[in-house]
């Protein structure tokens, strides 16, 4: 099994500012959900050992990784570049709503960013993500927490369990919520709500 976590809120997150490959910091929300996905996480294993925490390199997946580490004992964080957000080129950084003025084709008739002319486009990310889900051990072997972003969050589990591109991309981002990917299907479970 693989339970999926996207980072905690960020400054970008909070000023509506694609991030792409470059970073933000967590806010203080963004590390009190880090934690409750901790808590939630602990509760729902029980027994850390034979787990393995698996996240995407940029430090908002990484600090959020850190902290449900913390939850689990001190579980080892491993890095994996395949897990990265999807890269907006000459976007990362900008504001969401400065592109749509200039540039309303970026998000197409989907809101995705994958109509955009620079960066990565749907076919990277679903390969990079293809490869890491590929080399994952089998089920019932499989005892993955992966710590990730929105959008390469979406494409992992529209893959797993086998969506439409457009239907994928539809899926919610919550940054308070764990997904449990499994015997091809793919579960949402909320944290407690945030104070």
């Amino acid at each position: 099994m693989i339970y999926l976590v996207r980072h905690g809120q960020t400054e970008f997150n909070r000023e509506r500012r694609i991030q792409g490959h470059v970073d933000s910091p967590l806010t203080e929300l963004g590390v009190r959900q880090a934690k409750a996905v901790g808590r939630l996480l602990a509760d729902l294993i029980r027994e850390p050992r034979g787990w393995r925490i698996v996240s995407s390199p940029l430090g908002r997946a990484h600090a959020t990784a850190e902290i449900v580490s913390q939850k689990l004992g001190g579980l080892p964080v491993e890095l994996d570049d395949r897990l990265k957000e999807m890269s907006w080129g000459a976007h990362d950084g900008r504001l969401r709503a400065e592109l749509e003025a200039e540039h309303p084709e970026t998000f197409g008739k989907t809101g995705w960013a994958f109509d955009a002319a620079t960066g990565e486009s749907y076919e990277d990310v679903a390969a990079r993500v293809s490869a890491w889900l590929a080399e994952l051990p089998p089920e019932p072997e499989r005892r993955i927490i992966a710590v990730s972003h929105g959008i390469s969050g979406r494409v992992l589990r529209g893959l797993y369990a086998n969506l439409p591109r457009d239907q994928a991309g539809q899926q919610d981002v919550p940054q308070d919520a764990v997904f449990l990917l499994q015997h091809g299907g793919v579960g949402r479970i909320d944290c407690e709500p945030m104070e």
